[in-house]
């Protein structure tokens, strides 16, 4: 299958894909289903005509049965047939010489990316020396030398680990270290979902939002591609044009390709008809429209990696092959706004874009929470609807360790920018002050006083940090100390990661309800649907603007209609605040103990 994005819309320096797939033992049990086979074949789909990319595949040995090449119809015919040899299982795992094997192949004038899948942790063979320590060395090479090392020269390393045995502090320091996307798979079928966000980071492409299975496709679109995600079970999804004829897997558009996999439909659609298009069926949460237009949103300034805290500028603006778009020429009434969404889709935090001539900028609030997010740019104008989407990870900007032998708290500066000449750092440990001493470029040392290990004790951390002229206070929630024991003074959430206490921001005092709603259901059930109205009305109201306008007006233009219209909505009024004063009557405050 071809693809309909071509080497002309990407940068002048291609990235280059070179894919390493696990094939040891353990891959028998942990990928059943062969879903390494199936990511594969969603990277031979998607990557654009003209690109290049390799597969590598390692388990005691190395082998690289796919060499970068192309991405053409002889390259994607040559990728779907190695679904053979990743089933051919060896005993072991050296994840070091299958990175370094990689990263050491051709060199190329663009970026490497490596895209690393892989269920287990570092296990070599008996004859290289004894164990562990030939594990330990392998490891401690990887993360010590060879990760920064490549780094160094713009390699990035992405990482996909889809089982509990893996080894999640390797894959997430690694592509930390890289610049890459990393992503534990709890369950196997969430494994395309992880190499799809890969995929959008490396490629990214032009979408059009998907509101209520409705997606709107303007004049002069060369193609969309539609990738419809299913579960098990679900109905065969459709595709509905604006003229009303619906297409399926068995009776495509004209000149369209629809690729039906066990967990996902492909469909390319060449010449799209303009207007809006409907889907019907159920698709998963990670379905998109993708498409291939003259004119393309760009951005300037986005990190591969947001910190909590630290607000991110932005600057957006269209380009028509290649070319950056005066205003004049751009789509009547167009807006543009800023999001960070979470991995469940919620919006984190958002801005509205300002216009400056052609461009269009703000500042994005900072981020709260950590994890893989996703940065949108949205765009909406009179007829046009277009999305831009960079799957990211949101980091702390400081991260911590206990070091409970040496009485002390390490830290380290995880945001690029915060060395020991900008920042300040210092703690509060049971009403006393603690101050951090810096031991290097980036890193402080925290001293301990005496401290009973049988209680979990929590460490307040704050930082001072000064940019421009300008200081600035750190917020960092507090730090268990001891926080394996029982026992403990105060409770917080504090799971490491990366082989350290990852800060997110403290949440607000909740409040919760003794007896839950105050009002019987069926009016809680009304109250619902009119709280959702105004959300309705300003996603739909550029499509019932033209069918409502004229009526409404006639409408308006009589006096017992209008007076109606106005106790209706009065009446509305006095009941949503009627709900809101007895649910306030009905809460009861209830805030976490403090020390």
């Amino acid at each position: 299958m071809s693809s309909y994005l071509s080497a002309a819309s990407l940068d002048e320096e291609q990235p280059e894909v070179r894919v390493i797939i696990d094939v040891s033992g353990s891959m028998r049990h942990n990928d059943p289903d062969q879903l390494a086979t199936e990511a594969l074949e969603l990277l031979v789909a998607l990557v654009p005509s003209g690109a290049r990319a390799g597969v590598w595949t390692f388990g005691e040995r190395v082998a690289n049965p796919l060499p970068p090449g192309p991405a053409n119809l002889e390259w994607r015919d040559r990728a779907r047939a190695l679904s053979s040899l990743l089933v051919d299982y060896q005993q072991y795992t050296d994840i070091e010489s299958a990175i370094f094997q990689a990263a050491s192949a051709e060199e190329v004038a663009g970026p490497r990316h490596l895209v690393l899948l892989t269920d287990g942790r570092i296990d070599l063979p008996d004859w290289r020396g004894s164990k562990p320590a030939i594990d330990t060395a392998s490891r401690e090479a990887l993360l010590e030398e060879l990760g920064p090392r490549l780094a160094e020269e713009n390699v990035v390393v992405h990482a996909i680990a889809f089982s509990d045995e893996a080894d999640m502090d390797l894959v997430e320091r690694l592509a930390q270290m890289t610049g890459g996307l990393s992503a534990p798979v709890a369950a196997p079928d969430a494994l395309l979902t992880a190499f799809l966000a890969i995929v959008d980071r490396i490629f990214p492409s032009d979408r059009v939002p998907v509101t209520d299975q409705r997606f709107l496709i303007e004049p002069g679109l060369r193609g969309f591609t539609a990738l419809l995600f299913r579960g098990e079970g679900e109905e065969m999804p459709e595709l509905v044009a604006p003229d009303g004829r619906r297409y399926s897997a068995d009776s495509p558009p004209d000149g369209a390709e629809w690729r039906r996999e066990s967990r996902y439909d492909l469909v390319q659609v060449p010449d799209p008809q303009a207007g809006q298009w409907r889907l019907e069926g159920a698709p998963g949460q990670d379905s998109r429209i993708t498409i291939e237009s003259p004119l393309s949103l760009q951005t300037a300034g986005v990190p591969d990696t947001f910190y909590i805290g630290f607000d991110v500028p932005v600057e957006a603006w269209f380009a028509r092959d290649g070319e950056a778009v005066v205003a004049e020429a751009l789509p009547p009434h167009l807006r543009l706004t800023a999001e960070l969404r979470d991995a469940s889709g919620a919006v984190q935090s958002a801005v509205t874009l300002s216009q400056q001539e052609s461009r269009f900028v703000g500042r994005l609030p900072a981020p709260a929470l950590g994890g893989n997010a996703q940065f949108v740019v949205r765009a909406e104008g009179q007829g046009f609807r277009r999305q831009w989407v960079q799957p990211t990870n949101v980091l702390p900007a400081i991260s911590a360790q206990h070091d409970e032998d040496g009485q002390r708290v390490l830290l380290a500066a995880e945001h690029p920018q915060l060395d020991r000449d900008n920042t300040r750092l210092f703690g509060q440990l049971q009403g006393a002050r603690l101050e951090a001493e810096p031991v290097g470029e980036r890193r402080w040392s925290m001293t301990l006083p005496e401290l009973d290990a049988a209680l979990s004790i929590p460490l307040i951390l704050r930082g001072e940090v000064t940019f421009d002229g300008e200081t600035r206070e750190l917020h960092l929630p507090r730090l268990m100390l001891f926080s394996s024991v029982d026992t403990a003074i105060d409770q917080v959430d504090a799971s490491p990661a990366l082989e350290v206490a990852r800060f997110h921001e403290e949440l607000a005092p909740v409040r919760e309800s003794r007896t839950g709603s105050a009002l019987p259901e069926p009016v809680e059930r009304v109250v619902s649907h009119v709280q959702e109205l105004p959300r309705i009305v300003r996603e739909r109201w550029r499509e019932w603007r033209p069918v409502l306008a004229e009526p409404l007006e006639k409408t308006l233009s009589e006096p017992l209609w209008r007076w109606l219209l106005g106790t209706l909505l009065a009446a509305l009024v006095l009941l949503i605040l009627l709900v809101k004063l007895l649910r306030r009557r009905r809460a009861v405050p209830r805030e976490e103990p403090h020390v």
